[in-house]
């Protein structure tokens, strides 16, 4: 299937404000479907609330919208059910980070052989640009007015700690590197996650002094530093810089496997008792 074919036509224009980056963000997903032959039978792609809670209206593949913060619970259930399945759960930074924090940790931990997109606008768009859990220090927002007094979370450090197999954080600017991330951990066996700084220069952007979308990319261009760059930075140096490249690749059995080892000893266990 090309590109495109993922696509439910019948639901264009794409909900999203104008300018916003998500629909880049989707484009490079789909363009990795068709990388590798996904067939619409073998890929469910899960979603929960916010911005991100819309993407499966638009992708012609099964299906599974959930609740907020709960769409990696989900895409655990689905991907324990029947291993055989490509899972992708899309999440924003709300959704996937702030309120579903908790179900982020414990998937990488336990290393669930989903593939988790975070896209980072920095804020709760779609309810109105609130802070969230990764709103950077001093950024203004509709519920920081004077500036944010919180820092916000590292999510790929987060996630990198928790035990993930693959992690990896790019940006719309650098839309070929992220492309590049998110095609090598549809590839990884195990829990890959893949933070896609995104601009929202509806609530974000209009707030901190770049209501264009160019605006908020040039931001990130200019703020973007490599993990070989960032090591030589001092901590005040370091601070508000968006870290890009790849922080994990590794091998590591995931969670399915041993489950499905954990099944079969018992019922071998259960056989030899008879």
């Amino acid at each position: 299937m090309k590109a495109q074919e993922y696509l439910v036509k019948e639901k264009l224009p794409l909900f999203w404000c104008a300018g916003c980056g998500n629909g880049s963000v989707l484009h490079a997903i789909l363009r990795c479907f068709e990388k590798l032959n996904y067939t619409r039978e073998n890929t469910v792609v899960v979603t929960g609330i916010g911005c991100w809670g819309k993407a499966d209206d638009y992708v012609d593949t099964n299906t599974f919208h959930g609740t907020h913060g709960r769409a990696l619970a989900f895409g655990t259930g689905i991907k324990l059910a029947n291993p055989e399945l490509n899972v992708v759960v899309l999440m924003g930074d709300g959704d996937g980070a702030t309120i579903g924090g908790n179900h982020l940790i414990h998937a990488a931990r336990r290393n669930v052989d989903v593939t988790a997109i975070v896209v980072n606008n920095l804020n709760y768009g779609m309810t109105g640009g609130q802070y969230s859990g990764t709103t950077p220090h001093e950024k203004i927002t509709s519920t920081s007015r004077y500036g944010h007094i919180e820092h916000g979370f590292d999510l790929s450090g987060l996630v990198a700690a928790a035990g993930a197999s693959y992690v990896s954080r790019g940006t719309t600017y650098g839309i070929v590197q992220l492309e590049k991330f998110i095609f090598e951990a549809l590839q990884k066996k195990g829990f890959s996650f893949v933070e896609a700084i995104s601009q929202c220069p509806t609530h974000f952007g209009r707030l901190n002094g770049m209501k264009k979308p160019a605006d908020m990319l040039n931001w990130f261009k200019e703020n973007s530093v490599s993990i070989s760059a960032a090591e030589k930075l001092t901590q005040n140096e370091r601070e508000n810089k968006f870290v890009l490249g790849n922080f994990v690749n590794k091998e590591n059995e995931d969670y399915s496997t041993k489950y499905l080892r954990v099944i079969n000893d018992a019922k071998k266990s259960k056989e030899g008792g008879k």
